[in-house]
């Protein structure tokens, strides 16, 4: 495989929280649920879910998908054409647009409501068709039908404008193995979930991570709830089990969990780090959070500067003067 089609899912904890400094994309912003502002120009952005598979058909997928992006869309679609599986459907539906593409993927969709990365691009292409109503109904699918997924997790940005892409991450406090660095993705992916069977704690927690970097957040909670049963008393644990639960349409759920850890562990950085994070989040939909999430992190970094977490407070404390300032 090559170096471009290489999946990263154990990267530096800094590229984990960059997002938090991000503003999210506004897909819907102002559109009526009843109507529609038009068809749009162009064609939808396609994102496909093949996670860390490297077999022959992933590989000519993640191809089409670069053609596809370079506005090769002829070639992408020849690509796309070849195989029968969902994705490769949507692709092809996608790379033809607008040519029937409406109905062929309203027809796959209808085959296969509770498969979210189907739902998902109905969605999108029904917002590039002027059905922005009907986009949002086809979101609120995905999201629902296999929440374990990247598509519903895409399906709840759109669908939250206001918040940054993706989720917040765990990010451990301790290095993660050294062996991992000489591996393949599903190599990677593989080190962890063997680790994590053995029942050691800071192995739950990194394939955890591993899991919610691959866009599969009910998985890596059930790995950090499993962490806390054999640890309780661990502040990583406790931290990743509460940040696992942060959802857009209800981040209290995280922050119950994690606002009386600094209480429970008040010289656990982690605890401080996290807390900053989360509310950095908000950033869009709960004034003052901005400034209460500098705090937090300041506070963490005093607690050990030069640590791990100490370091990513700084990158992303850094980060946000960079912002305001523009």
């Amino acid at each position: 495989m090559s170096a471009r089609a290489r999946v990263a899912i154990f990267v530096g904890a800094a590229a984990a929280i960059a997002a938090a400094a991000t503003v999210a994309f506004a897909v819907i912003s102002g559109s009526d649920e009843e109507g529609g502002n038009g068809p749009r120009a162009g064609v939808p952005p396609l994102a496909l879910d093949l996670g860390v598979r490297t077999d022959r058909e992933a590989v000519a997928l993640r191809q089409a998908e670069r053609l596809y992006a370079a506005k090769r869309r002829d070639q992408a679609a020849r690509i796309f054409e070849r195989y029968d599986s969902r994705q490769a459907q949507v692709g092809a539906a996608f790379s033809r647009w607008p040519d029937g593409s409406h109905d062929r993927l309203e027809r796959l969709a209808a085959e296969h409501p509770r498969d979210s990365f189907v739902q998902l691009q109905l969605g999108i292409g029904r917002l590039w068709a002027g059905d922005d109503g009907g986009a949002l109904t086809a979101w609120r699918s995905a999201a629902r039908v296999q929440p374990d997924t990247p598509s519903a997790i895409r399906a709840d940005d759109l669908l939250h404008p206001d918040f940054p892409r993706g989720r917040p991450f765990f990010v451990p406090s301790f290095p993660p193995p050294r062996a991992l660095s000489g591996l393949s993705p599903p190599r990677q992916l593989s080190f962890l979930a063997a680790r994590a069977r053995n029942g050691e704690v800071e192995s739950k927690l990194l394939y955890g991570l591993a899991l919610q970097r691959l866009g599969r957040p009910v998985s890596a909670r059930r790995e950090y709830d499993a962490a806390v049963a054999l640890a309780p008393g661990n502040a990583d644990a406790r931290v990743a089990a509460a940040v696992a639960r942060f959802e857009k349409a209800r981040p209290s759920a995280a922050f119950s969990r994690l606002g009386p850890l600094t209480r429970r562990f008040p010289r656990a950085q982690t605890v401080r780090f996290h807390l900053g994070l989360l509310l950095l989040w908000l950033a869009r939909v709960q004034p003052g959070s901005v400034e209460e999430g500098r705090s937090q992190l300041r506070r963490a970094r005093a607690l050990a500067p030069r640590s791990r977490l100490g370091r990513e407070a700084t990158t992303l404390l850094d980060s946000l003067e960079v912002v305001q300032t523009r």
